[in-house]
This record gives structure tokens, C-alpha cells and sequence, in this order.
């Protein structure tokens, strides 16, 4: 029997012809095609956003040996993470008002300084020459970079039920991209004075400033991405008073639908599961990492860098192919409930089986270490796509910006403290090997599957009602 289809809030006909909300409603209508124009366009931005999130990583470490502010080698861990996660603290401490900007003002002016924010700061990252002028920039990169929040927000305005699912998981692809192509970008381009003598020589302005490079592609490309979103429609109905109240009377059971927002249980429901599982996926990343390069004498894989990046890239181009391919079709068909539930019930005893697979060695271990990951990606690709749509669907539009705003926020909180978290509890494994209970590794990733099982708790009742494929429903919201 075919799954009901999840009611998204959308005005069927053009009740203003000033709203231009009201001019671009047909987009949702169910005979509506795919905006693929729009959703290409959101793609780039994402992309945009993404990209200087990463890039640095590859050569943070040596940029903060420049800087010449830590004492010694054994200190450089504490300034490289400081600022690594000031972009997450910036962000954190804004999303929720971008998200309500949104809801005021509209998608695409938040959208836009999202992009001129990479543009300015990103690009004064790379100038920087001391240490605190990497953390302000990567802070105020965060602090006006919004743009993550209406963009999910926004996939769903200019899709109907058939193609949300595809819009939502091209928010997921294009931010998985920028997360591998980033690192990439950062550690070919960055130095390159060094690298590439004979193209940059050694008193020119790259040799100056060595990490510029990346910075000013990234720059470049947002310029681009600026000047194409000029064109992108604006979403977000925009009513005055007395249209308001005429809006009403056309349109009264949408005026039942006006309740805050913490009180739509689909939406705390949603809420939670995507901040649990952001936990448990930011903490899997950094221990999945330390796990594959540690010695095998103490239950690691051995594994070279160049091996776990062969791994990475592998499971990365797995993942976009899954996004835009298989996805959309099978969320259709699940459903946003079943397609975070089924992933994550299969993922939880996968992570729990992982140090057995360091008994393993040779090409045997290489590829069931690229098969697992691979399918742990995927499973967790699933879980956030999906709980974006729940969260979208749960709540009205002028209610969507707020309420991407702050699940981004909420999640950033959760992703700055996964890394943390996760590297103190690979540490606190590797120093109680040979105990009885849970030894070594098995203790690491036996909680890093019992946070993969709280997040499969949330997808059940009370956390999100049965009604939930009817979010507005008074059912629901009770």
C-alpha cells in the first residue's frame, strides 16, 4: 500500500500578486516539476558554505607552528582545536536569529550575506598572522554565516511532496562535498611557495602568506556563487495587516496551525534526534580516525594516513551517489519516521562489531574496513536527510527559518563537543586494555553505540507521534 504522503504548508493559488511567497506557491503544487534551477543554485551555496569549514584542516597544524605561540609541539593540539571550533561557537551563538531573520525578512537576503561572509572573512583568514586573528575570523565567519538554516528551509518551499526528499538530500550532498573537497583544496593549495617553486616564488605574496591560497579560491568561487543567487526567487509570503486578515478569512484552518514552536512535539522530537545523532556522528568521526591510524598492538588498524584518506574519498563518492540517486526514492517509499529509525538500527550493532574487525589483516581488512564505512555513511546520510525533512515538515512556514536556525544551533553545540568527547574516550580506552569488562577499543565503541540507540528511541513515541506524516494535526501537537 502506498505511504501517505507527508501534508507540507503551501498556498495552492496566487492570493497576492505582491507576496512573493504567493508568486512562487505554484512550485509546491502537486503537479509541479522539478526546480531543478533552484535546487542547483542552493547546491552551490551549500557548497560555498561548506568549503571553508574544512579546507583548513589539512594545514592548521602548521599554521599555528607560524604562529610560534605554543611552547612546544605537545601544545599545539589545544590552539589548533581553538580554532577549529571557533566557527562552530560563532555559529552557535547566531543561528537561531539568522533563522528568525529568515522568517522575517526572507531566505535569500540571509542566504546572500551567508556568501559575503565567506567572501570577507575567509578571505582575512588567510591573511592572518597570529593566532588571534585565525580564531576572530573563523569566529565572525560563523557569527554571519546563517546560511545553512534557510537553505533547508528554503529546498522545501520550491518542492512538493514528491521532490523534497531529492531537494533535502541535495543539501546533504552538496555539504558532504564541500567537506571532502575542502581538505583537499586546503592541502594542495596551501604552502605553495614550498610545493611550487617554480610557479611561486619565494618573495611573492603567497610565500608571505602561505595559507592565502586556498582562502582566495574559495573567495573566487563565492563571487561566482553571489552573483548567480541574485537571480534565485524569494520564497517567504510577506503580507501587510489588512492582506493579512483578508488571508485569514480565505485560509482559516492555516490560522490553526499558528503555535509556537516549542510546543510541536514533532518538532522537539525531530529536534532531538538530530542533536543526538549529530553527537554520536561527530564523536564516530574522530575516533573512526584515531582508531584506523593506531598500532595494531594496542587494537588499531595500522593504517597510514594516505590508506584512511583512500578509505574516506571512497566512502565520500559512495555517499553523493546514494544521496542524489537512491534517496529520494527510497524516502518516498519509507517515509522520513522509517528512513531515520531502519539506519540507525542497523548501524548501532555494525559500530558495536568494529573491533573485531582489527583481527583481521592485509586486503582482507582493507576492504571490510572500506565496506563498513562506506555503509556507515550511508546510514548516517539517511538519518540527518531524513530528520531534516521531519523538522521542516513539522512546523509552517513562518515558523521554518526559526526552526532550522535552531537546529543548527542546537547541533553545534553537539558537534564541538563529539570531537572532544570522542578523543578523551579513545584515550581513556587505550588506558584500560586488559580489563575484564569492556577492554580497550570495545569500550569506545560500545558508546558509541549506545548514543546511536538513544537517537533510534527518539524515533518512536512520545518523541515523535504516530501522526507525525500529518505534522499539523492537533494529534500531533498535543
Amino acid at each position: 500500500m502506498k505511504r501517505p504522503q507527508s501534508r507540507i504548508f503551501f498556498v495552492a493559488e496566487i492570493v497576492f500578486p505582491n507576496c512573493p511567497g504567493c508568486k512562487n506557491a505554484y512550485l509546491q503544487s502537486p503537479d509541479a516539476g522539478v526546480p531543478y534551477k533552484q535546487f542547483i543554485t542552493v547546491f552551490l551555496l551549500v557548497l560555498c558554505s561548506s568549503l571553508p569549514i574544512s579546507s583548513l584542516y589539512p594545514f592548521l597544524y602548521f599554521m599555528v607552528q607560524d604562529f610560534h605561540i605554543a611552547k612546544s609541539d605537545k601544545d599545539l593540539g589545544f590552539y589548533v582545536g581553538a580554532i577549529g571550533a571557533a566557527f562552530m561557537v560563532g555559529r552557535a551563538m547566531t543561528a537561531v536569529l539568522w533563522g528568525i531573520a529568515a522568517d522575517k525578512y526572507g531566505r535569500k537576503p540571509v542566504m546572500l550575506i551567508g556568501v559575503i561572509s565567506v567572501i570577507v572573512f575567509h578571505t582575512l583568514f588567510g591573511f592572518s598572522q597570529n593566532f588571534w586573528m585565525a580564531v576572530l575570523t573563523r569566529f565572525l565567519l560563523g557569527l554571519f554565516n546563517g546560511l545553512h538554516g534557510p537553505g533547508k528551509a528554503y529546498v522545501s518551499e520550491v518542492s512538493n511532496a514528491n521532490h523534497q526528499a531529492l531537494g533535502v538530500s541535495i543539501i546533504g550532498t552538496s555539504w558532504g562535498l564541500g567537506l571532502i573537497l575542502g581538505p583537499a583544496l586546503g592541502g594542495y593549495l596551501s604552502q605553495p611557495a614550498l610545493k611550487y617553486p617554480n610557479i611561486f616564488t619565494e618573495g611573492s605574496l603567497f610565500a608571505r602568506f602561505p595559507y592565502l591560497l586556498p582562502s582566495l579560491c574559495n573567495t573566487v568561487f563565492a563571487i561566482g556563487v553571489l552573483f548567480i543567487s541574485f537571480q534565485l526567487p524569494e520564497t517567504l509570503h510577506k503580507h501587510g495587516i489588512d492582506e493579512q486578515k483578508e488571508y485569514a478569512t480565505e485560509q482559516p484552518s492555516q490560522q490553526d496551525q499558528k503555535k509556537p514552536l516549542l510546543r510541536r512535539k514533532p518538532f522537539i522530537g525531530g529536534l532531538v534526534l538530530y542533536c543526538i545523532w549529530s553527537l554520536h556522528d561527530m564523536a564516530y568521526i574522530e575516533v573512526f580516525s584515531l582508531w584506523c591510524v593506531s598500532p595494531k598492538s594496542t587494537g588499531g588498524l595500522g593504517f597510514t594516513t594516505a590508506d584512511v584518506g583512500q578509505i574516506l574519498g571512497l566512502s565520500g563518492f559512495v555517499v553523493l551517489i546514494f544521496q542524489l540517486l537512491i534517496f529520494p526514492y527510497l524516502s518516498n517509499f519509507l517515509g522520513p519516521i522509517m528512513a531515520t529509525r531502519i539506519p540507525i538500527v542497523f548501524s548501532v550493532p555494525m559500530v558495536v562489531a568494529y573491533p573485531a574487525i582489527a583481527t583481521l589483516s592485509g586486503m582482507a581488512l582493507w576492504v571490510i574496513v572500506a565496506i563498513v564505512s562506506c555503509l556507515k555513511n550511508v546510514f548516517t546520510t539517511m538519518v540527518f536527510t531524513a530528520s531534516m525533512i521531519l523538522l521542516n515538515n513539522s512546523v509552517p512556514q513562518d515558523q521554518r527559518g526559526a526552526a532550522n536556525g535552531l537546529s543548527v544551533s542546537l547541533a553545534s553545540v553537539f558537534k564541538a563537543i563529539g570531537p572532544a568527547g570522542g578523543g578523551a574516550l579513545f584515550a581513556w580506552g587505550q588506558k584500560r586494555p586488559d580489563t575484564s569488562i569492556l577492554p580497550g577499543n570495545h569500550l569506545v565503541f560500545a558508546v558509541l553505540a549506545f548514543i546511536g540507540f538513544l537517537s533510534c528511541i527518539t524515533t518512536f513515541e512520545p518523541f515523535l507521534p504516530r501522526s507525525v506524516n500529518d505534522p499539523f494535526s492537533d494529534e500531533a501537537d498535543e
